[in-house]
């Protein structure tokens, strides 16, 4: 599965892909993994938060709704487990994915500076 999972991720993001062994090293500590044909998210649950480690869905099928419902599916299952928030880190030049979240009720919180290479992270808040 984790193979198919970095084929998927490489298709997503072609300058820093995953491998198969990054994915089990994140199943092993403690994330969840949810994934299809044509889009994977990975997201962490402790105590009353969450936080979403990256979410991605293949070129050929953006702007289809895949993204949206991948993060209501995590959202609805971390709500079961008594989570009040669910946060993330996105690049500030990622328009599509800021935009994405935004559209998803996601609120710009702060920011982490130079985080991705030199690139500053926008740190994004929902409540639940």
């Amino acid at each position: 599965m984790y193979s198919e999972l970095a084929k998927l991720h490489e298709s997503c993001f072609p300058d820093k892909p995953w491998s198969a062994s990054d994915f089990d090293d994140l199943k092993k500590s403690g994330c969840d993994i949810m994934a299809s044909q044509n889009g994977f998210i990975v997201w962490r649950a402790v105590a009353d938060e969450a936080e979403i480690i990256t979410i991605g869905v293949h070129p050929d099928s953006r702007h289809n709704g895949i993204a949206s419902t991948m993060l209501l599916l995590v959202e609805n299952d971390v709500k079961k487990r008594g989570v009040k928030k669910i946060f993330l880190e996105v690049s500030e030049k990622n328009i599509p994915a800021r935009k994405l979240y935004e559209a998803n009720g996601y609120k710009q919180i702060g920011t982490r500076p130079k985080y991705y290479d030199g690139i500053d992270a926008i740190l994004m808040e929902k409540s639940l």
